[in-house]
């Protein structure tokens, strides 16, 4: 999308210069505005023309049945998808009786502007009716930060050149059409009109309408209230009814006046609050908003989004659609989780229906590593999520005959909802990834009071599950067999390495947390042999490993399947899951996405260098990148084991995955893991950064078109700054006591305010890996 001319490159904005109906999907996700609780895709005021309209509350869903060709034990029944709730963004204008819509009359000029800094949308419209009334139109968006359940607008008409009569009609929509194209079976599932009317009401210059879905019995309130500014002779009405209030505000404008309307909105929903209840509640929190007022909220976005800037941004010199790329990767990950409040983050955050609105695994390893060093508080949220539902996750353990907890491969409110087991149930990892999320925010927060309740919970749990998914040979190894790992192109495996090798360590890490919590552990039924098992299964972990190639297969006797054919695998064939059949890819040596590779990050700690050098060459000739959660962990490794460059071009792909659209279906919204990944590309990437054992260290290297690198984190009540140019690093405490830290393996101590540099020594020349034909990333050289 960047190197679209509409879309200037600019460090702190996303401008769109024009409109280009062709890519209205798409930029309806990227110009999304959300807070965690509430998302508001990026249609236009005046609701047509649409690609996806979209209107969103974290949690807020509707059951549909899964069906089955055949039925089998312990197959989720019903589904939860997303539900596009009363829409109270619309803003229609009527210029002398004309709908202001932009496919008729003249469209003068159109802009409209994301920014990062102010956290707001803004348009500017200049269009001329059929009836030659020119108009100029502004509107201002937001979702707050501050005041979870608010969102505003502020919307200004104006006439060019001479005197017109003007109706602007502020609605609140209830059961909007949803058009959608499913041929990609990864898109979500259509619902149409799944709210039912409980109560509607008017009020002066606001309305109420609050609606409940049919199965999944959740209820919903949406508010609206108005400040008008207008020249004498103004006039307003509303009126509310079951899916539909609208207030209408009429005037005439002789040139040089306008009429302004603020609009705020209020949103909640509850599974156990009464229709009433709701009711009171969006009305309270309206009166909050207007006490606020228009420019009260403007201002403490600004100053949310300045706090966040400070712990957070990413400077980048020497690429300026980097640069950009990354802020907006690192702006709609914060507004995924920022006041998600212990409700999941979803693979597409609030942008869009896609993954029908579920969380998965991408939550704890891509997302909250971000939000760990950056915007804690949301981390923490998030992790308390998982342990709310961790009765869910007992009883579908119990249901698949396992002791702890089994979370669910895809959900929204904590029951699984994958149809498909070999790549869902089976994929047990995501119950390690929880618990590596839950050890990493517990280093890196120092927060003791999470440590010694959700944290030991979510440990033993997990733990619990791995020793009874598992089991010791008669060699005395601990095998876990039959579990499909992140590569969704490899299925029902034994002893995935990455999978084997995060169970070791949840189980080690629940004993520690065992012998730290002694309380919390025995309120949980914990006695010292089951802690003893945990340690011994930890110790006995078997990692498969190929001598004759000297690599690690991904699973047990992986490097023996036949590779796959890339040679007669068309470029239009790709992704392949929609092209091949399941059967197929299982048996045969092709990568979806990172997988052994991942391993080599986030276990990076038993690997020796020259065994990161080998396995990341020869999967990098098998992974075809058909998933957006690869780019970034290539890239992480990449830059690990010498491969500057080719790091340099992962990240750029990970970064850019909506802005340019790379996999063709960011219309139905951001793929929030990979922008999350984007931070990891530079910070664990080019900066080096890993946090293994409790203590960060730095191994920091930089592409050639890099000429600086700083960037920020926040590690136990410290905040560190990291500056890298291509000969050195310097490494600033910026808030805190004393911190040590590592450089290139040797370690240094860092003090408040005094920097220390150290010198980056030149890399040794490496022959670069290949991939598969026709499926290397683009290069950074030939982008423009």
């Amino acid at each position: 999308m960047i190197d679209h001319p509409a879309f200037p490159v600019e460090p702190w904005q996303v401008r769109e210069s024009g409109l280009d109906l062709d890519r209205l999907a798409q930029t309806e996700s990227v110009f999304a505005l959300a807070n965690g609780h509430i998302g508001l895709r990026g249609n236009l005021d005046e609701g047509e023309p649409a690609a996806v309209p979209g209107t969103y509350l974290n949690g807020f869903f509707e059951l549909r049945p899964l069906p089955y060709a055949e039925a089998g034990y312990g197959n989720p029944e019903q589904g939860q998808t997303v539900v596009n709730v009363t829409n109270g963004k619309l803003m229609r204008l009527l210029v002398e009786d004309e709908p202001l819509d932009i496919r008729y009359g003249q469209l003068l000029s159109h802009e409209r502007v994301l920014d990062l800094r102010d956290g707001v949308l803004r348009r500017t419209v200049e269009w001329k009716s059929p009836a030659e009334q020119a108009v100029r139109v502004s509107s201002t968006r937001l979702v707050s930060f501050s005041q979870r359940a608010v969102a505003a607008i502020a919307y200004e008409v104006e006439p060019v050149d001479q005197a017109t009569r003007v109706v602007v009609q502020s609605e609140l929509l209830a059961n909007e059409p949803t058009p959608r194209d499913d041929q990609d079976p990864r898109a979500a599932a259509a619902l149409r009109s799944p709210l039912r009317s409980q109560i509607f009401d008017e009020y002066h210059l606001g309305a109420i309408l609050v609606h409940a879905t049919a199965a999944s019995g959740l209820t919903a309130g949406a508010a609206m209230d108005h400040v008008i500014e207008g020249p004498d002779g103004t006039r307003q009405t509303i009126e509310a009814r079951e899916d539909l209030a609208r207030l209408l505000v009429a005037t005439r404008l002789e040139p040089g006046e306008r009429l302004r309307v603020v609009k705020f909105l209020a949103y909640g929903w509850s599974g156990r609050r009464s229709p009433a209840a709701l009711r009171d509640q969006v009305r309270a929190s309206m009166a909050e908003a207007r006490m606020s007022d228009w420019d009260g909220l403007v201002a403490d976005q600004r100053a949310f989004l300045d706090a966040f800037w400070e712990r957070a941004d990413v400077e980048i010199e020497g690429d300026l659609d980097l640069q950009q790329a990354v802020r907006f990767a690192l702006f709609h990950t914060l507004q995924a989780g920022a006041r998600a409040e212990q409700r999941a983050i979803a693979a597409k955050g609030l942008t869009g229906p896609g993954y029908d609105g579920h969380a998965f695994w991408d939550t704890e390893t891509f997302v909250l590593p971000l939000l760990t060093y950056t915007e804690s508080n949301a981390a923490r949220d998030a992790l308390r999520w998982r342990q709310r539902t961790l009765p869910l996750a007992r009883e579908r353990a119990r249901e698949l005959g396992l002791k702890g907890a089994a979370f669910p491969w895809r959900t929204i409110r904590g029951e699984e909802c994958s149809g498909y087991w070999p790549a869902g149930t089976a994929a047990f990892h995501i119950n390690a990834a929880v618990a590596d999320a839950a050890v990493r925010y517990q280093a890196a927060g120092d927060d003791e009071s999470f440590a010694a309740g959700p944290g030991t919970e979510l440990l033993i749990e997990t733990a619990r599950l791995w020793r009874s998914l598992g089991h010791h040979d008669s060699a005395g190894r601990f095998r876990i067999d039959g579990v499909t790992g992140p590569d969704e192109y490899s299925a029902v495996a034994d002893n995935n390495v990455y999978t084997n090798l995060m169970a070791e360590r949840n189980m080690r890490e629940a004993f520690a947390a065992v012998e730290r919590h002694p309380k919390e552990a025995a309120r949980l039924g914990v006695d010292e042999e089951e802690a003893a098992s945990w340690r011994d299964a930890a110790e006995a972990m078997f990692i498969p490993y190929d001598e004759d190639l000297r690599v690690h297969p991904q699973a047990e006797s992986f490097t023996q399947h036949e590779p796959w054919d890339f040679a007669r695998t068309a470029p239009d064939q790709y992704p392949l899951l929609l092209h091949f059949p399941y059967f197929d890819l299982y048996r045969k040596q092709v990568v979806k996405q990172a997988d052994l590779v991942l391993a080599l990050h986030l276990r990076g700690d038993v690997f020796t260098v020259r065994e990161k050098e080998r396995d990341f060459d020869y999967y990098e000739a098998l992974t075809v990148r058909d998933s957006s959660l690869s780019a970034c962990t290539q890239a992480v490794v990449a830059a690990e084991v010498g491969h500057v460059e080719l790091a340099y071009d992962y990240i750029c792909e990970a970064a850019l995955i909506d802005l340019d659209d790379l996999q063709h279906n960011t219309r139905d919204g951001l793929h929030i893991a990979s922008l999350a990944g984007t931070w990891m590309g530079a910070v664990a990437g080019f900066g080096g950064m890993r946090d293994h054992d409790r203590r960060l260290s730095f191994a920091p290297r930089l592409p050639e078109a890099i000429t600086r690198l700083t960037f920020r984190l926040c590690y136990r009540e410290r905040r560190l700054l990291v500056e890298i140019t291509p000969s050195r690093a310097t490494y600033t405490l910026v808030r805190g006591e004393e911190l040590e830290i590592a450089h290139h393996g040797r370690a240094l101590q860092l003090s408040k305010g005094r920097p220390v540099s150290r010198r980056i020594a030149p890399l040794a020349p490496r022959e670069s890996p290949q991939q598969p034909p026709g499926r290397a990333p683009l290069r950074r050289g030939i982008r423009r």
